[in-house]
């Protein structure tokens, strides 16, 4: 991990800006078409959210924005984003997990399961592991959203992106799933976003 130089930084007068503001963040949602994805997961008896969690946590770690986050006075660039989506328990309650990224799918798989196998059997609702160089994200499989609004904590520096998955809606012969996205407007802009979706698109059709 290193810092950023604000002093330097061409977005400095935007990043000043945003951090007087009450609140922020902002988000939007936009559809990835998951045909591939889904019947590759299908066929290989994969999960299908592992699989698309994968290619996402790959274009999030292409694009050096989506690794800042603010700590105090200062911008830390963080060398490697990680993931902790909620994993979801028997008894409909979820936990937090922390889940290590790597650009092998295997290795990240494992990293995965291990997380999903610690809060099946607990009823923690914290991973003992947690570092601000992730992301959080769940998935909510149960409604093809076309608008979503994350919990806000009051923090106005809290700048860890937040991602949720909506449940696949079929059109033209296509599986589309509806991607939400919040970011810190201080560090990440409406360009950050459109190019973490064209990555995130691109990784989904390289799957086999």
């Amino acid at each position: 991990m290193k810092y950023l130089d604000i002093d330097s930084w061409n977005r400095k007068q935007h990043f000043e800006h945003f951090r007087t503001l009450a609140d922020p963040t902002f988000g939007i949602v936009a559809d990835v078409e998951v045909s591939k994805c889904y019947q590759s997961a299908k066929e290989n008896k994969q999960s299908f959210f592992v699989l698309y969690l994968h290619a996402c946590m790959k274009a999030i770690n292409e694009i050096e924005s989506f690794k800042y986050r603010i700590e105090g006075d200062k911008v830390a660039i963080y060398d490697v984003i990680n993931t902790s989506p909620t994993i979801a328990r028997a008894d409909n309650t979820f936990g937090f997990s922390y889940v290590e990224f790597s650009e092998d799918y295997k290795k990240f798989e494992n990293n995965f399961l291990k997380e999903k196998e610690r809060i099946t059997n607990s009823t923690d609702l914290f991973p003992p592991k947690y570092s601000l160089g992730c992301v959080h994200c769940s998935a909510i499989p149960w409604v093809s959203f076309s608008s979503h609004k994350e919990p806000f904590s009051g923090d106005k520096d809290s700048s860890v992106p937040q991602l949720s998955f909506a449940k696949i809606k079929e059109e033209n012969n296509k599986m589309l799933m509806p991607v939400a996205v919040n970011v810190n407007h201080a560090l990440v802009d409406g360009y950050d976003l459109g190019q973490f979706f064209e990555k995130f698109q691109a990784h989904l059709d390289k799957i086999n």
